[in-house]
């Protein structure tokens, strides 16, 4: 089968998806289609590896944006606060695109079986659209195709799975996850370090404790949070902060001040500064937006 009819039929298994992610039958496999909000767009983003099936997806991390143009892959490999926008392809067929939740259960197994000098090393760009070859492309098929006989769902999705991380593993971006699978790794303790923000988000945070308390000297924890997540670790939670207090207040009723206490801010004049910089205009302002546009979908 050429990779023109692999679409087609991704396409074809994809009609139930929308501008709403839908999470499918298989395990960590969601679907999402068409003019999608980019207010949903904006967001924290699951270490996942995604496929942009059609159309495009202009995807920011930090100071860094990447054109991700089906088709193609790309890999998310610790959670990270991002925005994005997308765009239908050239002759007009609506954005379109999958996602499979990476699993550290699959993962670190794989990589206990594969020789070390088996797999790439490292590329210079994090967060990069990939070509889309039609082994890897025939493993989403096949994961999709589940989706149509889910009692087949125990028996071969993992082992689907398992060749789709294998897959990357051996392209551009797999050094980025061998590296997240070995414990020991700095890239895994930085995504322990992810973890613990995004428990402890509220807290004020002195960087030399938490790099000591993650085993790394400043200047190494500064270097490798960047890599791994394309911003500093101030910035990550401050971007963390910002993005739980605009859901308290577009969608759970809460004040502008009280969001702003609510997620650590000591001074509501600085979250709103900070909230205007982020999301291009003020709290209020935005909460309107959100709101006529989530009642226009409902």
């Amino acid at each position: 089968m050429n990779k023109r009819k692999i679409i087609q039929e991704i396409i074809d298994l994809m009609e139930g998806a929308n501008t709403r992610p839908i999470e499918t039958v298989v395990p960590g496999l969601s679907m999402i289609k068409g003019d999608i909000p980019t207010h949903q767009l904006t967001a924290l983003y699951k270490p996942t590896i995604g496929f942009t099936v059609k159309g495009t997806k202009i995807l920011s991390i930090g100071e860094c944006s990447t054109n991700l143009v089906g088709p193609s892959y790309y890999v998310i490999p610790v959670h990270v606060p991002a925005s994005a926008n997308v765009h239908p392809d050239r002759d007009g067929h609506p954005y379109m695109s999958l996602g499979l939740e990476l699993n550290q259960n699959v993962l670190q197994p794989l990589l206990r079986d594969l020789p070390e000098n088996l797999i790439p090393t490292a590329s210079e760009h994090l967060f990069a659209a990939c070509e889309m070859d039609i082994e890897l492309m025939e493993v989403w098929l096949r994961l999709l195709r589940l989706t149509k006989t889910p009692r087949d769902i125990p028996a071969l999705a993992p082992a689907y799975e398992r060749e789709l991380l294998y897959r990357v593993l051996m392209g551009p971006q797999g050094w980025y996850l061998r590296q997240l699978g070995q414990r020991e790794s700095n890239f895994s303790r930085i995504s322990q370090t992810v973890q613990w923000l995004r428990d402890n988000y509220t807290r004020s945070i002195d960087i030399g404790e938490l790099a000591s308390k993650f085993g790394m000297a400043v200047n190494t924890f500064h270097r490798q949070f960047k890599r791994a997540t394309g911003l500093s670790p101030i910035q990550f939670q401050k971007q963390l902060r910002l993005l739980e207090a605009r859901n308290l207040i577009a969608f759970e009723g809460y004040t502008v001040a009280s969001a702003a206490y609510q997620v650590g801010y000591m001074s509501p004049s600085q979250f709103n500064r900070e909230y205007s910089r982020f999301f291009g205009s003020s709290p209020a302002r935005d909460t309107q937006k959100l709101r006529r546009i989530e009642s226009t979908r409902d």
